[in-house]
């Protein structure tokens, strides 16, 4: 029974070893032929802030007791 389980052990070993032995070359690293390009559109909140608070500014003027 001993030697059974010995014996699956390193059936086992053996071919876990091996298996890692074929995916050695599978793995290939290249540089891509086109530059990577990042778009930034970032601008726009700024703007839209600023002219919801000069709209806010107008409307509290000219009703003050809306607060």
């Amino acid at each position: 029974m001993r030697g059974a389980v010995m014996w699956l052990k390193r059936t086992a070993e053996a071919l876990a070893l091996g298996m890692t032995a074929m995916t050695g070359g599978c793995v290939n690293v290249t540089a891509p032929d086109k530059p990577i390009v990042i778009n930034l559109n970032i601008s726009i909140t700024q703007e839209v802030v600023y002219r919801l608070d000069n709209k806010a500014k107008t409307l509290i003027q000219e009703n003050p007791g809306i607060f």
